[in-house]
């Protein structure tokens, strides 16, 4: 079972700028609560019952967020208000299930996986990028689904327009069924000729603890930055289960400016 989640939360946020400067980009609320609650929220219907979160000394925030419990107790003392009491149990329920790891240097999403070693207790878990919220169907739970029945590794996947593939990691596959494929390499932001597929790699990961070794044999690249794509894709390399699960739910891009305002509107729609 996928017990265990790691959410990288110490990136800078300048696609977010200026707002990013004074709040993490976690926090900022869509419709009523901050996008990092939807992805917790998420997570725990599909079963997961442990998050590492690894955070900066800059963005402290997000630990006070579900750790400020003296202000909950005197605003309810004081107000009375039973909403506001509804939400300090979600608080508290989060709190029970929360760890914190620390990357205070920008040195990837391979750097900070690799910080969380030391906590992962089975063979298998999940990691989740914020920026990419899914809503309407539970992505998680999909790709343990999937993961149940190929007893490998899961990265989510959708199809994107040729002419956009540029942007994204695009998977290069083989073997494809109604709703997923092996995955035979990653190939990062391609050319639309180069691109050897238009399956698109989104912020959702179930990975084997066999990943540590292979970050560990990384040195850094553009920026600084150890990428934890260049670690799967020394794995996939070694062993033929890795798995791209086309998920049904709608993907939301919260990790810009114009992005954020769409999920706001999105998420307000489904209500």
């Amino acid at each position: 079972m996928i017990k265990q989640a790691i959410i990288p939360l110490a990136g800078l946020g300048t696609r977010m700028l200026p707002l990013t400067s004074v709040m993490p980009k976690e926090l900022m609320p869509i419709n009523g609560k901050p996008n990092l609650q939807y992805i917790l929220d998420e997570c725990i219907d599909a079963g997961v019952r442990e998050f590492i979160f690894i955070i900066s000394k800059k963005k402290l925030s997000i630990k006070k967020y579900f750790f400020n419990d003296n202000f909950y107790k005197k605003i309810i003392k004081k107000k009375k208000d039973k909403r506001l009491l509804e939400e300090y149990k979600k608080i508290k329920r989060y709190q029970k299930m929360i760890k914190f790891v620390y990357q205070n240097k920008p040195r990837g999403t391979g750097d900070a996986v690799l910080k969380c070693k030391k906590f992962i207790k089975n063979k298998y878990f999940l990691m989740l990028l914020p920026d990419d919220l899914i809503i309407r169907k539970n992505c998680s739970k999909e790709m343990i689904k999937l993961h149940k029945k190929t007893n490998g590794s899961i990265i989510a996947t959708k199809k994107v327009e040729r002419k956009t593939v540029s942007r994204w990691g695009i998977l290069s596959i083989k073997n494809k069924k109604k709703n997923y494929f092996q995955i035979k390499d990653v190939v990062e932001k391609p050319s639309i000729k180069k691109a050897p597929s238009n399956f698109a790699i989104i912020g959702r990961y179930i990975l084997t603890t066999k990943i540590f070794n292979e970050i560990k044999k990384l040195k850094p690249g553009q920026g600084g930055e150890i990428h934890i794509t260049d670690a799967i894709r020394g794995l996939i390399k070694k062993e033929n289960k890795f798995y791209g699960n086309i998920f049904t739910g709608k993907y939301l891009d919260c990790g810009t400016l114009s992005g954020y305002i769409n999920s706001s509107i999105e998420i307000f729609k489904g209500k």
